[in-house]
């Protein structure tokens, strides 16, 4: 069980998001290897363990699939997070599709 923050990551000396704290936090359970997440959270998982923190800024490639951005997580879990997410993901323009997620390990069960 993880819990989550995302967001885009703005660069260019904007700024780049901050750590989640209290009810900013979406948990979310997954088995490692599953295919379930995008393939930077299933990296920065592996080896963690209950109550260690990662911040990852994820590249394009690391992130969520070009053709459907919505079948892996995590997910956000309000209609103005999937929108925004969406609106990055989606377009077709310059924006950068770098993303800043910071994951906290709540629990791991061994199987």
């Amino acid at each position: 069980t993880i819990g989550y923050y995302g967001r885009p990551f703005e660069a260019r000396n904007k700024p780049k998001g901050s750590s989640f704290t209290g009810d900013n936090k979406d948990y979310i359970r997954f088995k490692l290897g599953d295919g379930s997440m995008i393939p930077a959270v299933e990296e920065a998982a592996l080896g963690m363990k209950a109550g260690g923190i990662r911040r990852m800024i994820i590249p394009e490639e690391l992130g969520y699939p070009a053709d459907n951005w919505q079948r892996l997580g995590p997910k956000p879990s309000t209609f103005a997070g999937e929108r925004a997410l969406g609106f990055v993901l989606e377009n077709k323009g310059m924006i950068d599709k770098t993303l800043l997620i910071d994951i906290e390990i709540k629990k791991v069960i061994k199987g």
